[in-house]
């Protein structure tokens, strides 16, 4: 049942509302400026008016989900930091004392804490608590959970995103609190795109080079070990992934599904966000960039989804804490659509663009 309720979803997915976007493109060429002169933003704004159906759209409620899960290949020597991390900073995020906390709190955000696999009791009523068990296997040795555990872990993800669209956010981003899940990223990484564990591996939250090479065999062992199916993502993620990578993947389904813009982090979020792409490719068309993550990986998944992010901080933390920040650039993309004056508004004239408006392309798929 369960499976099948997934298949729904991934299925249910609609692209999104050419019309809308067509008449944002219009207008955008109508405000008072050089065609074209604000670039990414505008491309955003009629983005977001392809999702929501709306030329023009308010960001009034943020959220940024973060899904906590342990992974069991630690044990292999992958991770610099203790286990107990994961437990711990799933309980700080609560407090608003992480990176994301403090970003969040910063510019106005809320953050939903999920617990799909922490290895330990989670004491704080603020996580909301499904657990699916405590951790997953070790991937160097065998399947890090079964299929249907991975099945359950993307229905909670759409879950959550579902839950965000009755209590009204306008877009939502995705963070993850994991030790070990740049191996599990890596991996599901290589496995889905075929590309070598130099291009998939890198050192994480800061590995000795003794440790960073275990790493990069541990990766492509796990591959060999599990033999996971590439042409089924979910396969894939069940074999040698996380559950928080498959639940976060269910909240990139579940925003496309549910017509809700979303942001991708750093390297882990969009690892999940491929896996996502490749269950339905219209779920790129919901998928909005923040910055550009330093791990080795991620530029690799941005030419494989076909997108690129919007800014260059350097960061690499996770946690989802590049979306704050690309929330705000959203907001700005708003602001443009909305309150900017038209040339006509303004009592000037715009004859002199009528030329290269005719030429213009207003057709939806070339910015998204």
């Amino acid at each position: 049942m369960s499976y099948k309720k997934l298949q729904q979803i991934i299925r249910g997915i609609e692209d999104i509302d050419k019309s809308a976007m067509s008449l944002a493109k219009k207008r955008l060429d109508s405000l008072a400026k050089p065609l074209g002169s604000l670039g990414k933003l505008e491309d955003l704004a009629a983005q977001l008016s392809g999702i929501t159906g709306k030329v023009k759209n308010n960001i009034n409620k943020k959220r940024i989900i973060i899904m906590s899960s342990d992974n069991g290949v630690i044990c292999e020597g992958v991770a610099s930091g203790p286990q107990y991390i994961t437990l711990a900073q799933t309980i700080n995020f609560t407090k608003g004392v992480t990176g994301v906390g403090v970003l969040a709190k910063h510019y106005g955000v809320d953050l939903m804490v999920v617990d799909v696999g922490i290895n330990g009791d989670v004491n704080e009523p603020k996580v909301i608590d499904r657990k699916i068990r405590k951790g997953t296997n070790n991937i160097n040795k065998e399947p890090a959970m079964t299929y249907d555990e991975a099945v359950k872990a993307i229905l909670i993800g759409v879950e959550m995103a579902e839950r965000s669209k009755k209590e009204g956010y306008d877009i939502l981003g995705v963070g993850e609190m994991g030790i070990g899940n740049t191996t599990t990223s890596s991996a599901v990484m290589m496995a889905l795109t075929g590309c070598k564990v130099e291009k998939a591996v890198g050192k994480g939250a800061g590995l000795t080079d003794e440790g960073f090479e275990r790493k990069k065999y541990v990766v492509e062992n796990s591959i060999k070990v599990n033999n996971p199916n590439i042409k089924d993502s979910i396969d894939v993620v069940s074999k040698v992934g996380g559950f928080d990578i498959a639940a976060m993947a269910g909240v990139f389904l579940g925003a496309a599904y549910f017509k809700i813009p979303i942001v991708i982090d750093g390297f882990i979020s969009a690892v999940a966000a491929l896996v996502a792409v490749r269950l339905n490719p219209l779920v790129k068309k919901y998928l909005i960039t923040s910055h550009c993550s330093q791990e080795v990986g991620y530029n690799l998944i941005m030419n494989e989804i076909d997108i690129e992010p919007m800014l260059n901080l350097k960061m690499r933390l996770g946690e989802g804490s590049g979306c704050p920040i690309a929330f705000s650039i959203v907001e700005a993309a708003c602001a443009i659509m909305s309150n900017m004056i038209t040339f006509e508004e303004g009592n000037m004239t715009s004859s002199h663009l009528d030329p290269v408006r005719e030429k213009r392309n207003y057709i939806v798929d070339d910015i998204v």
